[in-house]
């Protein structure tokens, strides 16, 4: 892989003859108390200012800091007009902008697309603290308040809309959120190596224009505008379909251009008497050196914005190339036209950042955080912030590649691990400067539980791997799984004087943790504070695949892992598993067996999600498009089973809460259709009862029932006894089957023979009685990895 400047052996900048502030200036006043009479970067943020490692923009303020720059924070701006982002006046680099460590629509918004009534990452958890799509307002805002500064956006909304995108909030693909901001660059991923060398080039008077070769970077450029002479391009469906077939190359060319001139030969004069050519012998190591030159001097070029906004297939291809273009060590530059005719131009993508070192990440978390909001919040609790103080994150990235997931397009696959030191050093500043620390650390861990310090065998396969998942569909022979440098963390973190107990937050990679049965004694035993948060998302075959998830195999061992060490530690504790409603390639018959084995396993969920469609998610491409970008899509592709419809989508989610009274009817009306009557009824083998307690359920109607009919509710003597509504009645001028696939899908099965009807259903009992998981937690996406509660939905 390239390997890159060292991120602090730049040349301090003037300004940091000033020190290091307590907190970040977010006014005139601080600013006048350090002695500023300017600000060189302003960063605005859609989150409250938390001076802690764990939050985006403390994190890349104290980076800027430590190389000398004078860095300001505007915190969640009243964006209604410019005068909030004119607060510190104007910035002399550059303003930095994001929408905070959540997406702003994700943030706002359930995956039913009702507004959501907190914020975490506010202040009294007020609601309405940031605008729909933050970014673009933000950007949109710095650059009325001064017009001829540069604007950089970044963040995990920015990352995920690099490119043209399907929003699920407002159905449509998008185009790549550098036009709508009118920002001069995106910087995407962990942009830490692309912000430093960018400031610091800045400083030294070159234009953002000129600034073209940043890894993680990009921006807008002229149609077929290229870096150099010496770059080519290609088109991206040349990939995925048979092209014109060439010569090989000469083996024994010497450089790049004999190479390429040697598919397609001149032809030499011969004279009759022949002619002689010396023999040139080129060893593998030069060959494979010509090969990665002349790839790293090749951009791909994706169908434009105006091709997949209006065409399924282009768009699955595109977010098919996309992801495979995501693995620093051998990812390409890419390319998307938008727009025509005067207004055509280029949306150019650098290959992703090269990933931190572990000296770089020690020294990134290292940084003197002040670790507690800015006093100007006073004594407003901020709920992200109370979750997280307690916690250290350990490690960044995820290679699980699960396609709900939107922690690889932003943190990438390669693991970037904190040194021993460091995470001990941070354990101490929480035990010595938080307050209210019980001595109780609440997490050390990241996207995953357990992934530190795992990576590939060999960093030549790593960097030529192509693979979207290290261990799907199985764990690749060539990961090291060894657990021992986490387990070696874990033991010295909980010696530490004053540390009580040392807790694991972080969803636990539980086909990872059976290769290594010591780490799970080792977590069971000492870091399970009675329930211990694990995600199998689905328990059939079809979701699974989708997903990129392992079987049920794997979770089946963990258990019996789990259950064995807990037995032996003489503790009753329970696993707690999270699963998935309405997923890609999910059916009906999926969600049902998905609910049967809740019940022989005796969980009643008490928080469950229904899949929310994030930007460039390879799971949303599915849902957007019907068809699998795991597989080529071109000639037509791989039809995958898509719920969308909103009667469908409440349907998965009520047999993920196959318990709760409020959803028998619609459970017993899509049972019929299902022909699975059979699980209807009042004894121990059956899903539902056949009664309805009074005050319970509501009357759920056909799609397509008049509004009169629908809003029909039973009376209270009817609602204590009544069953679902007759099974042949269909929406008006729609025959019984089309109504029926448009309520339950395509391919339900016809009605089977009727249940009988036995003693009434056990008591609620056994594991995870009582548990209460909360909202599920996600990523925090601004380099860090650190999860908070309610984030983005993907969850290892």
């Amino acid at each position: 892989m390239e390997t890159a400047k060292p991120l602090f052996s730049y040349r301090p900048y003037w300004a940091k003859r000033f020190g290091v502030s307590t907190f970040l200036p977010m006014s005139k006043q601080e600013m006048d108390a350090l002695g500023w009479d300017s600000c060189d970067v302003i960063l605005v943020t859609g989150d409250a200012y938390i001076d802690h490692p764990s939050f985006g923009m403390a994190l890349i303020g104290r980076l800027l800091e430590a190389q000398g720059f004078r860095v300001g924070i505007i915190a969640q701006p009243d964006w209604k007009s410019a005068d909030p982002f004119r607060a510190l006046g104007r910035p002399n680099l550059y303003f930095g902008v994001t929408a905070g460590n959540m997406d702003s629509m994700v943030n706002r918004y359930t995956s039913e697309r009702k507004i959501r009534s907190d914020d975490a990452y506010t202040p009294g958890a007020s609601p309405d603290k940031r605008p729909d799509r933050a970014l673009t307002v933000y950007a949109q805002r710095c650059r009325e308040a001064y017009k001829d500064v540069n604007v950089v956006i970044g963040g995990i909304e920015g990352s995920l809309r690099r490119i043209a995108h399907y929003d699920y909030w407002s159905d449509k693909v998008r185009r790549s959120v550098l036009l709508d901001s009118k920002a001069d660059m995106l910087l995407f991923g962990n942009a830490e190596r692309a912000l430093v060398e960018l400031t610091h080039r800045l400083a030294g008077g070159e234009s953002i224009k000129d600034i073209r070769d940043l890894r993680g970077s990009a921006f807008m450029v002229s149609h077929g505008w290229k870096p150099g002479d010496d770059w080519t391009e290609q088109d991206s469906l040349a990939m995925d379909t048979p092209g014109r077939v060439d010569k090989h190359p000469d083996p024994y060319a010497n450089t790049v251009a004999e190479v390429d001139a040697s598919a397609n030969p001149p032809q030499p004069p011969f004279s009759k008497g022949g002619s002689e050519y010396p023999v040139r012998f080129l060893s593998k190591e030069a060959r494979l050196a010509a090969i990665h030159t002349a790839r790293a001097h090749t951009v791909v070029r994706l169908p434009a914005y105006e091709q997949v906004e209006k065409n399924p297939i282009l768009y699955a291809h595109a977010s098919r190339v996309f992801h495979l273009e995501s693995n620093p060590g051998n990812a390409r530059a890419m390319v998307q036209a938008h727009g025509d005719g005067a207004g055509l131009r280029d949306v150019w993508l650098n290959p992703p950042p090269i990933p931190l070192t572990t000296p770089e990440m020690d020294a990134v978390f290292d940084a003197p955080y002040a670790r507690a909001p800015h006093p100007s919040y006073g004594e407003n609790k901020i709920p992200a912030w109370e979750m997280i103080r307690f916690s250290v994150n350990i490690m960044r990235g995820c290679f699980g590649g699960c396609t709900f997931c939107s922690i690889t397009e932003h943190e990438g696959r390669i693991i970037q691990s904190r040194s021993e030191e460091s995470i001990l050093h941070e354990i101490e500043a929480i035990r010595d400067k938080t307050p209210g620390f019980t001595g109780i650390i609440s997490d050390l861990g990241g996207p995953t539980a357990n992934m530190y310090r795992l990576a590939c065998k060999d960093p030549k396969i790593e960097s030529a791997c192509r693979r979207l998942s290290c261990v799907f569909p199985d764990i690749c022979d060539n990961l090291n799984t060894d657990h021992t440098p986490l387990i070696q963390v874990y033991r010295k973190a909980r010696a530490l004087p004053g540390i009580k107990k040392i807790l694991i937050g972080s969803g636990v990679r539980y086909d990872l943790a059976v290769k290594s049965p010591e780490y799970v004694k080792e977590l069971v035993t000492h870091h399970v504070g009675g329930y211990l948060k694990i995600a199998p998302e689905h328990t059939e075959d079809g979701p699974l695949q989708h997903m990129m998830k392992p079987g049920m195999g794997a979770y089946d061992r963990f258990k019996q892992l789990f259950e064995k060490y807990s037995a032996e530690a003489g503790k009753e504790q329970y696993l707690i598993p999270y699963f998935i409603a309405a997923h890609p390639g999910t059916t009906n018959e999926d969600m049902l067996n998905l609910a049967l084995w809740l019940k022989r396993n005796k969980f009643r969920l008490d928080q469950v999600q229904t899949f929310l469609p994030t930007p460039m998610a390879l799971a949303t491409t599915m849902y957007h498009t019907e068809r699998n970008p795991l597989k080529k899509v071109l000639r037509g592709g791989q039809p995958v089973a898509v719920t969308k419809q909103g009667r469908v989508r409440k349907l998965h989610k009520a047999f993920l809460r196959y318990h709760d009274p409020e959803n028998w009817p619609m459970l017993r009306d899509a049972l019929k259709e299902m022909g699975r009557e059979d699980l209807i009824g009042n004894g121990k083998q059956h899903l539902i009862p056949s009664f309805q307690p009074a005050g319970t359920g509501r009357w759920f109607e056909p799609s397509g029932a008049g509004k009169s009919e629908s809003a029909r509710k039973p009376s209270g003597e009817e609602r204590a006894y009544i069953h679902s509504p007759p099974t042949s009645r269909t929406a008006p001028g729609k025959p019984n089957s089309t109504a029926r696939n448009e309520r339950f899908g395509k391919g339900a099965p016809s009605r089977g023979p009727r249940a009988t009807e036995g003693e009434a259903p056990p008591p609620r009992r056994g594991a995870g009685r009582n548990a209460k998981p909360g909202d599920r937690p996600g990523f925090s996406p601004v380099g860090n990895g650190r999860r908070v509660r309610g984030e983005a939905k993907g969850k290892k």
